[in-house]
């Protein structure tokens, strides 16, 4: 999921009637507070031009209602102080929420010319925010006489957790620190974008042309249709060409027979951003040099301890702790996955030692050899309108929430759908929920979530709910194909459904309590949970029908699912659990006479990765830490919730995964709750015990 804006938290108490007089007059959409239905951005009226002049006045709102916190003479309390920082800049809160959405998902040449400009301002608001001495002098004396004051258990983590945040930021530092961390910032903000630039640039200036049909042996057909248009839209008529896309890519990696192909694909993507005019070499130097100062300037030993010294784990070697008892076995499954695959590739007489670009493709192989299972044998049964049903369904039984399509409602994209969320019994509004599925050049890779609208108390003093999407490049339809999801597009989706139920059940009073608001290394427990309703049985057969015969998924091929979902395990939890340690190897550097390459390549062979297993996202492209400071010393956190589902589901497999008593404790005490209590807390309260961490291993299957 896409986390960007937590601190900028909310929108404004006070609003200023020359605002308002403003957008009278230049009819700017952000300017104003929305006249649509659920308050849905009103996209055909946001132009390019009108991000700026709003990010601009936003921050003119910031200032005058800081100001307005700051010169009141009474006593900090919490209706004076921290209430109103929840709502700080209502025009701020819906500019940025569309500008960072459009930033990842519609990133046009205009728009990306123009972000250039914008991110500077938006981190500018976000010190004068976070940095101002008087509004953090206030938040502490809130925070010092909490006790004291008649403050309900809310009221209380709400003041606890700003304070926590503003010294997070640098609000307890001297004006001079103050001053170094605001060009450090500046500086970082600049990198950002010089790091997403390249990377999109890169990723779209890379494709492979195919001239001989023969060299498409083993691609499904819907592959080659999707290589034909993608050819055809760069003038190649006749010819296939494919693209680092996952869509594009991963189906090439897994079927085709032509290793050079496959060859050809894998290098392509693992050098991303790797060279020439694109490269990110030199900006990820630059960022760990400067992340490595922010944290001196903090008091902070290095960046990894920063940024883990706010979450859960507390240090990084706690963080590694776990990635070490997590990895090694890993790394042993996967020398057994390797050894059986060679073993295929050496009975056919190969002739070849399995390298990287080649397990994907032997995988595939073994598994079919050992569960009979083939994906091309599954994916006509997981069409993405037939993959929503059995999602949407699941969310139904389980939570009591009903889809209901909006096929009016502003959209930024012809193909976005918007739902409104209902109450399934009374029909009560809950959320809005948005999807945006398909790949184009404007999208960053990858899928996420994010709200446009937190649920909670604004300062027109109403309860507002969420606004949420979800985003993935899955395989378009082509001709009368429709898109047909891979087995790990399924989980994706799942996946990113799982974000988006916490995000919309949100029954948090205040935002910044509120759905994903919530630690890091826990933000990921319920996405991940989600993805294990996906293929049971119960619910497969809801849903997975074929696409040409409407046939339900037959009983043997969910048993070959269910037999072979352990399968594989040791790939996958070793790039994972290797990107993560990468991660936080980076956060412990001052990058000084550091050469970024040689660094990736050195800390490669310290922690054994093999051979044949690239990490899930090697420097160049590692969006989620080099692409902003969201997941940066914290990639770690997928394992980590992890171990929190892992304990979980096992709950659900206990009792019977639409058990309604269970599934209520869920919803109560993980997907409404957010930030109201302590996460641990929060989880022992639903499974009546502290995690377990041999339930992630029970689950990989490395141990019973």
């Amino acid at each position: 999921m896409n986390r960007k804006l937590t601190t900028l938290a909310a929108a404004l108490l006070l609003t200023a009637p020359t605002l308002t007089s403003m957008a009278q007059t230049t009819g700017n959409p952000f300017l104003q507070p929305y006249d649509t239905k659920y308050e849905i951005p009103p996209y055909e009226k946001i132009k390019t031009s009108d991000f700026i002049p709003a990010i601009k006045a936003g921050t003119e709102e910031l200032k005058a209602n800081i100001e307005r916190i700051t010169a009141n003479k009474a006593m900090p309390d919490f209706d004076n102080t921290i209430l109103p920082l929840e709502n700080v800049s209502p025009i701020l809160e819906r500019v940025a929420s569309v500008f960072y959405h459009y930033d990842s998902a519609l990133s046009t040449d205009e728009f990306a010319a123009m972000a250039e400009e914008a991110i500077p301002l938006l981190n500018a608001a976000s010190n004068e925010l976070n940095l101002n001495q008087a509004l953090f002098d206030r938040i502490r004396t809130v925070y010092d006489n909490r006790d004291k004051m008649k403050l309900n258990p809310l009221q209380k983590r709400l003041v606890e957790k700003y304070y926590r945040q503003f010294a997070e930021q640098g609000a307890a530092l001297s004006p001079e620190k103050k001053a170094e961390l605001v060009k450090v910032n500046n500086e970082l903000a600049k990198l950002f974008i010089a790091y997403n630039k390249n990377l999109l640039n890169a990723t779209n200036s890379f494709f492979v042309t195919v001239y001989d049909k023969a060299d498409l042996a083993g691609l499904p057909e819907s592959s080659i249709a999707q290589a034909a248009e993608d050819a055809k839209a760069r003038g190649l008529d006749g010819l296939w060409v494919f693209t680092l896309h996952a869509p594009s890519r991963l189906p090439v990696l897994q079927n085709a027979e032509n290793r050079g192909l496959r060859e050809a694909i894998y290098k392509g993507y693992t050098n991303l951003a790797s060279y020439g005019e694109n490269s990110n070499y030199p900006v990820i130097e630059k960022i760990v040099k400067l992340r490595a100062e922010k944290a001196k300037i903090m008091g902070f030993d290095n960046f990894a301890q920063m940024m883990t010294s706010r979450v859960m784990a507390k240090t990084p070697e706690a963080a590694e702790s776990l990635l070490m008892q997590v990895f090694e076995p890993a790394v042993a499954r996967s020398h057994e996955e390797v050894a059986d695959m060679q073993a295929y590739v050496d009975a056919e007489g190969g002739g070849f030692k399995i390298a990287p670009w080649d397990y994907y493709y032997y995988a595939g192989k073994v598994k079919k050899q050992k569960f009979d299972l083939d994906e091309s044998d599954v994916r006509p049964y997981f069409s993405l309108e037939n993959v929503l049903n059995g999602l949407f369904g699941a969310a139904e039984r389980l939570y009591g929430i009903k889809m209901v399509e909006m096929p009016d409602a502003p959209k930024y994209m012809d193909e976005v759908t918007v739902y409104d969320v209902v109450d399934a019994k009374t029909g009560e509004h809950i959320s809005v929920f948005m999807t945006d599925f398909f790949p184009r050049a404007s999208k960053r890779q990858g899928a996420w979530m994010e709200q446009l609208q937190s649920a909670g108390l604004y300062g027109d003093g109403t309860t507002k709910r969420p606004i949420v999407y979800n985003v993935g490049n899955f395989t378009r339809p082509a001709g009368d194909t429709p898109a047909l999801l891979t087995i790990d597009e399924v989980e994706t989706t799942f996946h990113e459904f799982g974000h988006a139920l916490q995000g919309m059940l949100s029954t948090a009073p205040y935002k910044s309590l509120a759905g994903t608001n919530v630690d890091r290394d826990y933000v990921e427990m319920s996405s991940q949970m989600n993805e294990h309703f996906a293929f049971t049985p119960e619910l497969l057969k809801t849903y997975a029908k074929h696409y040409k015969t409407g046939e339900t998924i037959p009983d043997e091929l969910i048993e070959k699912l269910n037999k072979a979902s352990k399968f594989n395990q040791g790939f996958t939890t070793t790039e994972l659990a290797g990107a993560a340690l990468l991660d936080l190897a980076w956060g412990k550097t001052d990058g000084n006479g550091i050469d970024v390459e040689g660094f990736e390549a050195d800390f490669t062979k310290k922690i054994g990765m093999p051979d044949e297993i690239t990490y899930r996202y090697r420097s160049p492209y590692f969006k989620h830490i080099f692409g902003d400071d969201g997941y940066a010393s914290g990639y770690y956190t997928y394992l980590w919730s992890q171990v929190l589902e892992a304990d979980a589901w096992e709950l659900f497999e206990k009792n019977g995964i639409f058990d309604k008593k269970t599934a209520e404790s869920y919803k109560k005490n993980i997907l409404q709750s957010g930030d109201t209590e302590d996460a641990m807390v929060l989880f022992e309260r639903f499974r009546g015990h502290k995690p377990d961490p041999h339930a992630l291993l029970r689950l990989r299957g490395f141990e019973k």
